[in-house]
C-alpha cells in the first residue's frame, strides 16, 4: 500500500480478559490479531489481562463480573487519545464498546462511529432474546438501556456498513433512534469524508466463507480484499482516530483484518 504512517505509533493493545465470551474465549484471537497489526505497522503489541473460560452469562451478570476489563477498555482508548495518539485495541468481544465509545466522545466529541460489524448489537434488555451482552452494548453505549458505565455517544453519530443479521425488535430501536445504515459500501467514503471517525470492526464483518471459526457467522459479508480496499477509501476522505478489532477467532484471521486496520490508521503522503 503507499503511504507513510502519520507518526510513530503507540504500541497495538490487546485486551485478554473476559468481557462476555459465550462461544469459545477469543483471548489468542485477540493476541494474534494485536500482534499482526502491530507488525504490519512497525510497533509493538502489548497484552493485558489473562483468558478466561467462556460460558453463557446474562448481560446482567457479565456487567459485575467483567467490570474491571471494561473499564480497562475505556481507559486504554482515553489515554491513547488524551496523549494524541491513535488507539488501537483489540478484544474478544464487542461488549468492550460500553466503554471505548464513552471515552472517544470524551476526547473526540465530534467524531462519528463507523461500525463495521456483521450484527447491530443493538438489542436492549425488553428486546434481546439472548440476554448477551455482546448483542446489546452499542444500544448500552448510545443511552438506550443503562449499563451503570454512562451513555455519551449520540445514535446520529453512528454509521452502520456490513451489519445483516439484526433481530426484529433491534431493527425497530436502530429506526427509532435514527442510526445510519449504509448499504453500498461505494458510498461509505464519501458518508464520512471530512469527518473523525473511530472505526468498530467486529472480524464477523467477513464473509464466512473466507474465515473459519466464526462465534456467529452471517453469510452476505466482506473479502478480507473488500474490507481493506473499504477502510482505504474511508482513511483517504477521513481523519481515522482510533480502532477496535473484536471477535478474532484465529490466526488466520488476524491475517485477513491486519491489512484492513493498516489501511485505515495510514494515509497518502501529500
Amino acid at each position: 500500500m503507499e503511504g507513510t504512517l502519520s507518526a510513530a505509533r503507540p504500541p497495538v493493545v490487546a485486551l485478554l480478559c473476559r468481557t462476555s465470551d459465550r462461544e469459545g474465549f477469543r483471548a489468542d484471537g485477540a493476541a494474534a490479531v494485536a500482534e499482526a497489526i502491530a507488525q504490519r505497522l512497525g510497533t509493538g503489541a502489548r497484552m493485558i489481562g489473562r483468558g478466561g473460560e467462556p460460558r453463557v452469562t446474562t448481560y446482567d451478570e457479565d456487567l459485575v463480573e467483567a467490570r474491571g476489563c471494561l473499564l480497562e477498555a475505556g481507559g486504554q482508548i482515553a489515554d491513547a487519545l488524551h496523549a494524541g495518539g491513535v488507539p488501537i485495541l483489540t478484544a474478544g468481544s464487542c461488549s468492550i464498546c460500553v466503554t471505548t465509545l464513552g471515552a472517544v466522545m470524551d476526547e473526540r466529541p465530534n467524531a462519528f462511529v463507523l461500525w463495521l460489524d456483521a450484527h447491530a448489537d443493538f438489542n436492549a434488555p425488553a428486546t434481546t432474546p439472548s440476554q448477551f451482552l455482546g448483542g446489546m452494548c452499542l444500544a448500552g453505549a448510545c443511552g438506550v438501556w443503562d449499563t451503570g458505565f454512562g451513555a455519551k455517544l449520540d445514535p446520529s453519530r453512528i454509521v452502520m456498513c456490513g451489519v445483516r443479521d439484526v433481530d426484529p425488535g433491534e431493527l425497530e430501536l436502530l429506526d427509532r433512534h435514527h442510526v445510519s445504515r449504509i448499504d453500498k459500501p461505494s458510498r461509505l467514503a464519501d458518508a464520512l469524508a471530512g469527518r473523525e471517525v473511530f472505526v468498530h470492526l467486529d472480524v464477523d464483518v467477513l464473509d464466512p466463507s473466507v474465515v473459519d471459526g466464526l462465534a456467529y457467522p452471517a453469510p452476505g459479508g466482506f473479502s478480507g480484499e473488500g474490507l481493506t480496499r473499504l477502510l482505504a477509501g474511508v482513511a483517504a476522505t477521513a481523519h481515522v482516530v482510533g480502532v477496535e478489532v473484536a471477535g478474532c477467532p484465529n490466526a488466520a484471521a488476524a491475517q485477513l483484518i491486519a491489512p484492513a486496520v493498516e489501511a485505515a490508521v495510514a494515509f497518502r503522503s501529500p
